[in-house]
């Protein structure tokens, strides 16, 4: 009986000892999260907060070596997506963090901003690469979603479900940076319990996203008598509006939740061009200059760290940047009219004693193009070393006008982005993370590139070797006996097709011209100029052409070219040709993107004519990273009797190629239709510039079978590969940012 008794005491005893050893370590964890975290030099204000940062005049200060010290942002912007996966998916993984942390450092970047709310895992891994960095840390401006979609639609901050969410998502935040917050599942939100303490590692709070124009106006005009707000920590002037008033309380409530933590940071919201302070007469559309949110209508009352300014400002958007003249009168060291560089001095001017950041700048290195900018800084259309020479370019007047520093946009390629231009063309919409889509610039604005699996591995070179390395089950050999052709060899992955042709002699651009007629769905061209007498039994909807520089494109048929079905038969800003648009037309038409749509009264102040670029010009050169000659943008190259080629998806009439799906012949309006194909049927022929005839295909009074050319077909797919890598633009911007002298840092 007392043994027994004995031996529950003793494991009674057990289970207290090892309840608190459990106890313990978890309490030790989160004391050693919280401890290594607060090694970070900070003082301690006047009201007991502690602070690391602060805002004196228009300067972000740091505090180092005990005292407050200039600090330049130099900065990347940091998505949440990988390929194959949207935002809300939540993929990225504490090693990836980890990794880019090393690369970002590397690179000179001091400050990583966030736009939303990260998993756990960011917050650990942030914590994790400080505490065994040595020098100064990498510093985190933590960005807080604002309920977007539903302000656009209903156009009323004021409304109760709109400001309880925002405020909601403004708590969440700040006990996510502070690892104070247990945030339970819920569809495209982060969750899980956080501990991690990043807080000291905080140089600022970043509210909001760029703001409609249209609902900030009705905001102002539906609570004209709300023009007012005085909080515990932040306040508004006598000449704010209702919508700032509204923000002013929103940056009050990030306050007094990080009060709660015992710290301070400065306090910023999101601001763009097209709601800035200033008047742009040049501006084309009334709605891009309709409104402004005004920083200086806001104010610090009682918060030591201070508030600072920050604007998304790139180059080419909005179109004030080319037609504005009050932006046409600064020259840059080059000597040329810079535009860019006009308005952040303008910006500057106004803001006076308040800090500003550009939190977005930026280029993407994509084929595709969206918007012309001033000095070739569109939005697209750059090679890599382009986009690096641009952005690299963009910093340095950051810097020179005196502003507190500069984010890049963005970190890595995120291939699940839409842009005006291409997503009608992408079909279905939720697949758009299953490929990339290189005509869509929004996914290639990364420094960090995210390529399809074949990068790398089929170089565009000339050279064969790497296809007969292949494995059998990744490339399809083409039976075809046309003359001139030894032999064709096909292979794909999430962003291109790609195509060997070996020919019989030694191809010569200056002689002869290859072409590729490509067939994926029934209509087209059964006949055309390039195709000499020929006649075929199935139409084509594309025409590849390889020869000279200025000649090297893909077109596509004329009835089938969705750009000018939506744009001329939906929109009416193009004209129509009604031959055209017959089948067999016989008339393949440049491959066109919209890089600006006609404007015109009541909408804009005068008429402008809708603007196009040639999005199928095929560049010659090599693909191959490794090679000093690299163009990211190369199509093509001929090297002997080897040609290679590779063609993005859209090219050929894709809207989704993991799905097998292409655009239809199909459709009116403003809505298309799509079919699945079996896959790819590739005509070739070689034209001689001399005799002006097909040296390749018979003129007969039959027709040509192509639906007995072999079909290049593959399964669909649901996981994508890829691999990362630093694109070429990557040195161009490190040396930029370790060679940066800003005006700031220099008074």
């Amino acid at each position: 009986m007392n043994r027994r008794l004995t031996g529950v005491k003793q494991k009674k005893s057990r289970v207290k000892w090892v309840s608190l050893t459990v106890l313990m370590v978890a309490g030790i964890s989160y004391l050693w999260w919280y401890w290594d975290s607060s090694r970070v030099e900070s003082m301690e204000s006047a009201s007991g907060f502690h602070m690391k940062f602060r805002t004196t005049g228009d300067q972000i200060e740091v505090y180092q070596d005990q005292k407050w010290q200039p600090f330049f942002v130099k900065g990347v912007n940091l998505g949440a997506s990988l390929p194959g996966h949207y935002p809300g998916e939540l993929p990225i993984t504490k090693e990836d963090y980890l990794r880019w942390f090393a690369m970002i450092d590397e690179m000179g970047a001091n400050v990583i901003r966030v736009y939303t709310i990260h998993p756990p895992a960011f917050y650990e891994a942030l914590v994790s690469y400080n505490r065994q960095k040595e020098g100064e840390p990498l510093y985190l401006m933590q960005g807080i979603w604002s309920p977007e979609e539903m302000l656009i639609e209903k156009k009323d901050a004021y409304l109760p479900e709109i400001r309880e969410e925002f405020r909601h998502e403004i708590q969440d935040a700040v006990g996510a940076v502070y690892g104070d917050i247990t945030l339970p599942e819920k569809q495209g939100k982060a969750s899980g319990k956080y501990t991690a303490n990043a807080g000291p590692y905080l140089i600022g709070w970043h509210t909001g996203t760029e703001w409609d124009p249209v609902m900030v106006q009705n905001t102002n005009k539906l609570h004209a008598k709300s023009a007012s707000y005085q909080g515990a920590y932040f306040r508004t002037t006598e000449q704010s509006t209702a919508f700032e008033a509204w923000l002013a309380e929103m940056v009050d409530t990030v306050a007094k939740e990080e009060s709660k933590q015992g710290w301070q940071h400065p306090m910023t919201f999101t601001n763009w061009v097209t709601t800035d302070p200033l008047s742009h007469p040049g501006e084309p559309l009334y709605q891009e200059d309709l409104v402004s949110v005004d920083p200086t209508h806001v104010k610090a009352a009682s918060w030591e760290a201070g508030y600072f300014a920050s604007y998304h400002v790139y180059p080419y958007y909005p179109d004030l940047f080319r037609h504005d003249t009050a932006l046409q009168q600064v020259k840059n060291e080059a000597g040329e009219i810079d535009t860019y560089k006009a308005y952040l001095r303008q910006l500057k001017v106004y803001h006076k004693d308040l800090p500003i950041l550009v939190t977005e700048f930026g280029v993407p290195a994509s084929w595709g193009i969206a918007h012309l900018g001033n000095l070739g800084r569109d939005q697209g259309g750059h090679t890599e070393k382009e986009q690096g020479e641009i952005n690299a370019a963009l910093m340095k007047e950051i810097g020179e006008e005196g502003y507190a520093g500069g984010i890049v946009f963005a970190w890595q390629d995120e291939w699940f982005k839409k842009t005006w231009n291409t997503m009608r063309y992408e079909l279905p919409e939720d697949r758009r993370s299953f490929w990339i889509n290189v005509l869509t610039n929004e996914s290639l604005f990364g420094i960090l590139g995210m390529y399809p699996n074949k990068d790398g591995v089929l170089n565009i070179d000339g050279d064969r070797s790497d296809w007969d390395k292949l494995q059998p089950e990744e490339k399809q050999k083409l039976n075809l006996s046309l003359p001139g052709f030894e032999e064709i060899w096909m292979a794909h992955d999430e962003g291109y097709v790609y195509l060997m042709a070996q020919l019989d002699h030694s191809f010569d651009s200056q002689k002869e011209q290859l072409y590729f007629g490509v067939d994926t769905t029934p209509g087209g061209n059964r006949h055309a100029p390039e195709l000499g007498g020929t006649k075929l039994d199935e139409g084509l909807e594309t025409l590849i052409r390889l020869g000279k520089d200025d000649e090297s494109e893909a077109r596509i048929a004329s009835n089938y070219d969705f750009h000018t079905r939506l744009y001329g038969k939906a929109y009416g800003m193009l004209p129509l040709k009604e031959e055209e648009q017959r089948d067999d037309s016989g008339v393949f038409k440049p491959w066109k993107l919209a890089v600006g749509l006609a404007m015109e009264p009541p909408d804009s102040k005068k008429y402008y004519p809708m603007e196009e670029v040639d999005a199928g010009k095929l560049l010659r050169g090599t693909s191959n990273s490794e090679d000093p000659n690299y163009n990211s943008l190369a199509a093509w190259q001929a090297k002997g009797k080897v040609v290679e080629m590779r063609v993005p998806w859209m090219l050929l009439g894709f809207t989704d190629p993991s799905s097998l799906t292409v655009m239809s012949y199909q459709g009116e309006g403003k809505t298309f239709k799509t079919v699945t194909t079996k896959g790819i049927r590739v005509l070739p022929w070689i034209v001689n510039r001399e005799k002006l005839q097909t040296t390749s295909l018979p003129e007969s009074p039959t027709p040509f079978r192509v639906t007995e050319l072999p079909l290049y077909s593959w399964p669909t797919w649901e996981q994508v590969r890829y691999h990362e890598r630093k694109k070429q633009s990557y040195s161009i911007l490190q040396k930029a940012y370790r060679e940066i002298k800003p005006s700031i840092l220099q008074k």
